[in-house]
């Protein structure tokens, strides 16, 4: 056996194979393969594991504010989707989703239709991710009225609930007080009513005030942490 390993062995020092003439060639090889393997990595956790967004403006002030960095938990929504299912956020969470299409927004308003979002994914449209709070699911009411937000459990329901107080650890942290709008309306089957903490005025533009209510189809995700700044670092 000894002796038949011997030949085996100076045959392929006489016949070295090609990365063995070519060694740089199998370095570079080797580097070649570690790369595309962080680069898949990369992409699968991104798109089905977590996702970073920057926070853009003060609409979730005093909660997030401009240039926080977010990270969203991206594992949620495809695990549900691979159940079968839609994900559904818990009320209260912060949760990015999806901007509307700006070309259908205006098929669906000149048709007549009050919600224009749809869960066809937009292309090149400006501020594509939206950051809001859930406020309301499908079936119940949402009224806005005299600086208050109620949540009623259904269309004939005459004792509504206001979230925020739970919502707002402090006056700096959670839903501002007042909140802005003349709004009565029940929640469409399959969707969600959202809103900025930063609802005084133009601040927000959100479920009250023009953005409609978002399918769940559209949501990429719950905000689980903010990252930066590093000494504001929390989770939710």
């Amino acid at each position: 056996m000894k002796l038949k390993n011997d030949i085996i062995a100076v045959m392929e020092a006489m016949n070295p194979s090609f990365f063995q003439k070519h060694p740089l060639f199998k370095d570079l090889l080797s580097l070649a393969g570690f790369i595309a393997a962080i680069i898949l990595g990369t992409v699968f956790l991104n798109t089905f594991i977590y996702r970073s967004y920057n926070v853009v403006g003060g609409s979730m002030e005093n909660t997030l504010h401009g240039e926080d960095r977010v990270i969203v938990n991206r594992a949620a929504v495809s695990w549900a989707h691979f159940m079968g299912e839609e994900y559904v956020p818990e009320r209260g969470q912060i949760i990015v989703f999806l901007n509307e299409d700006e070309k259908k927004a205006e098929e669906y308003k000149a048709a007549g239709v009050a919600n224009p979002m749809t869960c066809t994914v937009p292309d090149n449209v400006n501020d594509q991710y939206i950051i809001k709070r859930v406020i309301a699911f499908p079936g119940e009411r949402v009224q806005v009225k005299n600086g208050e937000m109620k949540i009623y459990p259904n269309a004939d329901s005459t004792e509504g609930i206001i979230y925020d107080a739970e919502w707002r650890k402090s006056e700096t942290d959670g839903p501002k007080e007042y909140t802005s709008g003349e709004v009565d309306m029940v929640v469409p089957e399959g969707e969600l009513f959202v809103s900025g903490d930063n609802r005084e005025g133009s601040n927000s533009w959100d479920s009250r005030n023009g953005l409609g209510t978002i399918p769940y189809c559209r949501i990429i995700g719950p905000v689980v942490m903010r990252l930066f700044p590093l000494d504001k670092i929390r989770t939710f």
